[in-house]
């Protein structure tokens, strides 16, 4: 069965794009943090007809599949994650399908699955345009769709998370049955015509005649902007379990086989300042965020979290990723990535291990000169806790009246940052996602394993800083936390100290997060670290109930049926 579902597959994607074997399929099966698994073959199919080909030969072959995009994810949900599965796994990666259509004069557009947010956003500029999200999953070549269906939360607080109710997509059934669901909204004739359908939309074959209105359907989540305002909440402004916001696609973690959807765009953000907080005190930054958020007219562009540890880990071992999308750009980075994964798996084969291109990296960057803006490393040697908040129109005048009427203070100050100083501020906050992963690699004598926590705290939360029980603290290497601070979603990386108990201290984290009224993941997804509450499992076994798609996620059965 498996040399001729091999065969098949070869036969629809041709034989270069049906990868089999350890080191071939290295860079699929193994996740970009976490995660990694035996997989009978990885098939890369170059248009939306050979991707559904490519999945009716798998469902009649009653393998499982995982539809993998770029495998960016930081919680291990697009590949397979160790053993106990109940039959082989085939990924379908789709980055081949990558192209982009502006409709409505880009008010909107049609994003097919291997679409990376990179593309998208340089498809959008010169229209005027933005996608939901700019600059941090983008860089690593993140995809549109992947970040839809993960819940992703985007960094833009007038924006929301990623969310739509438009889109293409195949699912499963109950009776083991492969069906295309078009709630696209773009007619591309009848349903009973599958691939005619989808060699339409493969060839861009559709007028604007052929597009319906929205109707009650949404390619956005318009609400988020005054959801986020509700300081006075018990709840989070966004988790990945939150059932206002799971809806088909959206939040399907890989459940459903998406092959296009359809999103908002909006304006591109024009006079735009940002503003640079320096604090010795986390109650003072609390106090900023209640103020901004309830009595401000303009809501922030983006407001962005970086602790001092977290500054100096990031200055260091986030270095050559800072570098690389600053010199050469975003769309490098998969590149990169793509190299370094290469090389690590020619040296894991040789018995040298998978860390020997980070150690390389690292001592190269180290001898680069220094990286970031002076005004930002003297704030790092007075300051424990960094805020970087981008205003625009007239939010700029608010934010800096507001400023000037608070600052200097006992344990806090503010500059207003060049263009270039406030590119390099956010570009070093989003480095942070890589730089605990590069610490790990450089010190495996000293680190056990990296915690990394994506937590959403209640919008009412004032003590909102992680503060850890001394004997939890004793336990762990280096610690550092980032977040999208105006949320209330904070990233909280842990370093576990050599022959920690991984397990029993995430546990006990957790345990502390529920006492507080957080939710986790906020906007990672669960993947396969984290448990999916009832409410989400249940989503997940309506969307395919036979668990055809991305078995085991959110630590769900593996097994065909949900045995």
């Amino acid at each position: 069965m498996t040399d001729a579902l091999i065969s098949t597959l070869r036969s629809i994607a041709g034989a270069r794009h049906v990868l089999v074997g350890d080191r071939t399929t290295r860079r699929y099966r193994k996740g970009y943090r976490y995660g990694d698994g035996e997989v009978l073959a990885v098939v890369r199919p170059g248009t939306l007809v050979e991707q559904w080909r490519a999945l009716k030969a798998c469902v009649e072959a009653g393998v499982a599949i995982i539809v993998q995009a770029a495998n960016t994810g930081l919680t291990g949900g697009s590949t397979p994650f160790g053993d106990g599965y109940d039959r082989p796994i085939v990924i379908i990666n789709v980055m081949r399908i990558a192209r982009v259509d502006p409709i409505g004069g880009g008010s909107q557009v049609i994003a097919l699955p291997g679409a990376t947010l990179d593309r998208l956003e340089k498809t959008l500029r010169p229209l005027g345009r933005e996608p939901h999200s700019v600059i941090g999953s983008s860089c690593i070549g993140a995809s549109v769709i992947g970040g839809v269906c993960n819940n992703s939360g985007g960094s833009l607080i007038q924006r929301g998370p990623a969310y739509t109710e438009m889109a293409l997509y195949a699912q499963v059934d109950a009776a083991g049955e492969l069906k295309l669901v078009n709630h696209l909204g773009v007619e591309l004739g009848d349903e009973a015509e599958t691939e005619t359908m989808l060699s339409r939309l493969d060839a861009g074959q559709y007028t604007q005649a052929d597009i319906a209105p929205e109707g009650n359907r949404r390619a956005s989540d318009h609400d988020y902007h005054h959801h986020v305002r509700d300081i006075e909440a018990e709840t989070p402004a966004r988790f990945n379990a939150d059932p206002r916001k799971l809806f088909e696609a959206s939040g399907s973690a890989g459940k459903l086989a998406v092959f296009a959807l359809r999103l908002d765009t909006f304006p591109a953000d024009t006079d735009t300042q940002v503003f640079y907080i320096g604090s010795n005190d986390a109650g003072e930054l609390a106090r900023i965020r209640r103020h901004m958020l309830s009595r401000f007219e303009t809501l922030p562009i983006a407001g962005e979290y970086l602790h001092r540890d977290g500054y100096r880990l990031t200055q260091k071992y986030g270095k050559d990723v800072f570098l690389i999308i600053k010199l050469l750009g975003t769309d490098r980075v998969p590149a990169a990535f793509a190299a370094k994964s290469w090389m690590d798996g020619i040296t894991e084969k040789l018995g040298l291990g998978g860390a020997i291109s980070d150690r390389i990296v690292q001592f190269v960057t180290g001898l680069w000169p220094e990286h970031l803006p002076r005004r930002m490393n003297d704030y790092r040697e007075r300051f424990e806790h960094h805020l970087m908040i981008r205003m625009g129109g007239d939010g700029v005048a608010e934010a800096r009246a507001y400023f000037e009427e608070i600052f200097p203070s006992a344990t806090g100050e503010y500059f207003e940052c060049t263009p270039q100083e406030g590119a390099d501020a956010f570009l070093h906050r989003f480095a942070f996602g890589g730089a605990g992963g590069r610490y790990r690699a450089v010190h495996p004598d000293a680190v056990e394993d990296i915690l990394a926590l994506d937590v959403a705290l209640p919008r009412n939360e004032i003590d909102w800083l992680p503060e850890l029980p001394p004997e939890l603290d004793a336990q762990l290497a280096y610690k550092s936390v980032c977040g999208h601070f105006f949320c209330h979603v904070l990233h909280q990386d842990y370093m576990v100290i050599k022959g920690g108990d991984v397990g029993a201290i995430k546990q006990r984290l957790l345990e502390l997060l529920d006492t507080r009224g957080a939710e986790y993941p906020a906007e990672h997804n669960v993947g396969h670290l984290y448990a999916a509450k009832p409410a989400l499992a249940e989503f997940y076994r309506e969307l395919d109930p036979t668990n055809t798609f991305n078995p085991g996620i959110g630590k769900t059965s593996k097994k065909r049926e949900w045995a």
